[in-house]
């Protein structure tokens, strides 16, 4: 099962998970990181770095943040559903384009 960020990531972007994945297989976007989800090797490194608690296993996503599991999926996905296979982040790439369903979905309110 792979993980995901969830809204605690949205617009706060930190990117210390970035130094930590193994395998670069999260990814910059617009307004929050996403982990591309054939890519992931679960190692959990990310998730345990994470200072706002952003990052979960798929299958551990609370209810009312499910809607992540697919945003992070569709990030990676073209115009015709097919998964885009980019071969790691690099830092000074460019983002990759925020699912439209992002901007239906209200930020997390940290404290």
């Amino acid at each position: 099962m792979t993980l995901v960020i969830t809204s605690a990531c949205v617009d706060v972007k930190d990117g210390i998970c970035t130094t930590s994945c193994p395998v670069d297989c999260i990814y910059e976007g617009g307004r929050m990181y996403y982990i591309h989800p054939t890519e992931c090797i679960e190692c959990g490194m990310c998730e345990s770095i994470c200072p706002v608690d952003a990052i979960r296993y798929a299958d551990e996503v609370e209810e009312g943040e499910r809607a992540f599991v697919a945003l992070n999926d569709a990030a990676f996905r073209d115009a015709d559903g097919q998964l885009l296979e980019p071969g790691g982040w690099k830092k000074g790439r460019p983002p990759v384009a925020d699912p439209p369903a992002l901007a239906v979905l209200s930020p997390a309110i940290h404290a």
